[in-house]
């Protein structure tokens, strides 16, 4: 029976807890979101004893105590979200009904040809999308380059993705992807450039399979079958997003244009337990729409060419 919708939007995943327990109380999956959580736990309370310290510093006492208020709160919101994250995580467990996550990639069964229908990647194709959101217009243009990065021995297919507010540049990702011989398409990693006032601020969500215990997952399935989840990417902490198949002949109207024959998925990401999206690929196309739930906020395919 597939998890419903509904509970994982809203981050309460508790369906899946009993299945999860099941497993035993030895299992990897299970025994890694137990680690998870003392981690968070642990330094949830370094950031608190350090935030304390700064309060006691303050020689206004309302000042002191408002501080100090301030810090008891963070520690309480945090050691809340990380019971939300350990719950999605044992349900993510239950979903999968797996273990440990080590994929065996072999170089050799892997191409840079990528025509999965429902992700095709030639080189030069691009794909333009938008999106209303609270901060304005964003534009997201996504590239495939001619460049290729060996990545695990695997000769991986550059993708640009380049996301715009109003205009200006926001993020600029690199991201790498190879299909193996059964016509699944794999994300190897990415390098994402985040900008602020046209500065580069941070690469937060940067990773790359092989570093820092990184390892690579399926973002298309070859053979998708309903209710079937699988791991997108995988770095605990930063890179746990999963997917399930809801539906393989969605409609999808955007403008004067339907798109018949869709592959609907539902994306997660357990450190994010209140994020939930749908996604639609028509064949021949790839990724068109998207929707978030508890959001009015969509994406949408423009134009495409290339494909």
């Amino acid at each position: 029976m597939p998890l419903p919708k509904t509970l994982i939007g809203l981050g309460v995943l508790a369906v899946f807890a009993p299945l999860a327990a099941a497993g035993g109380g030895d299992a990897i999956c299970i025994k890694t979101a137990k680690a998870q959580r003392r981690a968070a736990m642990l330094e949830l309370k370094d950031d608190f004893h350090v935030a304390m310290a700064t309060c006691l510093n303050l020689t206004d006492p309302e000042e002191k105590e408002e501080c100090q208020d301030e810090a008891k709160d963070e520690y309480l919101e945090g050691k809340q979200l990380a019971h939300e994250q350990y719950q999605a995580r044992l349900d993510l467990c239950g979903l999968l009904e797996d273990d440990a996550y080590d994929p065996e990639i072999d170089p050799d069964d892997f191409s840079t040809l990528i025509d999965n229908p429902y992700l095709p990647f030639p080189v030069g194709a691009e794909w333009v999308y938008e999106s209303e959101t609270e901060e304005g217009l964003e534009t997201i243009v996504v590239t495939v380059l001619p460049e290729t990065r060996e990545i695990l021995g695997v000769e991986c297919v550059s993708v640009r993705d380049v996301v715009s507010l109003e205009g200006v540049p926001v993020e600029d990702t690199i991201d790498w992807y190879a299909q193996d011989l059964e016509g699944n398409v794999w994300y190897f990693g990415e390098i994402s450039f985040n900008f602020e006032d046209g500065y580069v601020e941070d690469i937060e969500g940067s990773w790359l399979a092989g570093k820092d215990g990184a390892k690579p997952g399926k973002v298309m399935l070859g053979t998708p079958v309903v209710d079937e989840t699988y791991r997108q990417e995988w770095l605990l902490g930063d890179a746990e997003d999963a997917a399930t198949v809801l539906d393989l002949d969605a409609s999808v109207t955007l403008g004067l244009i339907t798109y018949d024959h869709c592959i609907e998925t539902g994306d997660f990401l357990p450190p994010e337990p209140d994020a939930y999206e749908h996604k639609f690929y028509a064949p021949g196309i790839g990724f068109i729409y998207e929707t978030k739930e508890g959001s009015d906020e969509t994406v949408e395919l423009i134009s495409h060419t290339g494909v």
